[in-house]
Parts: structure tokens; C-alpha cells; sequence
């Protein structure tokens, strides 16, 4: 292989590292109407993001709070990791969530229910309903999940 070659192949991963890291993420810049209109796209990664993007506006997204709590019932993953992670950043706004919440915590996958646990917390007291289904994740087969467990029950009992 000769210099020439090398050099202008480096050049080339320069630019398109430089290109791409220009590149915004889909939920940035966007009011909490768009990010929750987001939510009703067919496009699972674009739920997601949406979900994503609603946790990083915390409690000013309390009015998505109906779209994220149906986004829980979602058949991806990620889609139902990200509405949980966006109802516990609005905190105990998002009470009217906590039944779905602690159907989250049934989970099939590791990360919905620790989510799930973390944003009962955030909720606070208002999520008192959830305590026997928290205590039920303190015997999870997830170390993370139990651990989100206890401190969500911790935050809830005050």
C-alpha cells in the first residue's frame, strides 16, 4: 500500500467522522407537541426518540404524560424503555401513570422494568399503589432491577 493511498483513505474517515458528527439527534430542538407527536409515528425509532427527546424537557412534558403512558404498552423495547425513563424525568406530575408503570414492572425485558421502578420514584408518594409490585422486584433475577426497586421504594414511602 503506498502513502499516497493511506493518506488520502485517512482523509476520507476525517471528513465523514467530521460530517458525522454534525448531525443532530431526531428529538433535538423540537417543543414537547412535536416530540409527543412523535410518539403516534409508525416508525418504531422514531417513537423512541420521541419518548428520548420528551424525558429531556423533564416536568415541562407533564401534557405528554397520557401519550407516554400508552407508549408503555408498545411492542418495542426501546419504545417502552424511553416512555418510562420520560415519565419518571416529569416526576410526580406523571401520577396518573403509575397503573401502567406497575404493569411495566411485568416486564418482559430487564430494562422496562428498571425503568419502570426509577420512574415510580421520581412519582413519589403518589405512587404508594406501586409498592407491592416494587417489593415483588426486590427478588428480581436483575441486580439493577432490584437495586431500582429499593431505592424507588425508599423515594415512595418518603
Amino acid at each position: 500500500m503506498n502513502l499516497h493511498f493511506t493518506l488520502r483513505r485517512g482523509w476520507v474517515f476525517i471528513f465523514l467522522f467530521a460530517v458525522g458528527c454534525d448531525s443532530r439527534p431526531p428529538y433535538e430542538g423540537k417543543s414537547v407537541a412535536q416530540l409527543e407527536k412523535m410518539l403516534n409515528d409508525s416508525d418504531p425509532a422514531v417513537q423512541a426518540q420521541g419518548a428520548f427527546g420528551l424525558s429531556r424537557h423533564g416536568s415541562a412534558a407533564k401534557e405528554a404524560t397520557p401519550a407516554l403512558a400508552k407508549a408503555l404498552k408498545s411492542e418495542d423495547v426501546l419504545v417502552r424503555q424511553n416512555a418510562a425513563l420520560a415519565l419518571g424525568k416529569i416526576g410526580p406530575d406523571a401520577k396518573e401513570a403509575v397503573p401502567g408503570l406497575i404493569e411495566a414492572l411485568e416486564d418482559a425485558a430487564w430494562s422496562v422494568r428498571r425503568q419502570a421502578a426509577k420512574a415510580l420514584g421520581e412519582i413519589g408518594p403518589d405512587a404508594v399503589a406501586a409498592l407491592p409490585a416494587l417489593e415483588k422486584r426486590q427478588r428480581d433475577e436483575n441486580h439493577l432491577v432490584r437495586q431500582a426497586a429499593e431505592e424507588a421504594r425508599k423515594k415512595i414511602r418518603g
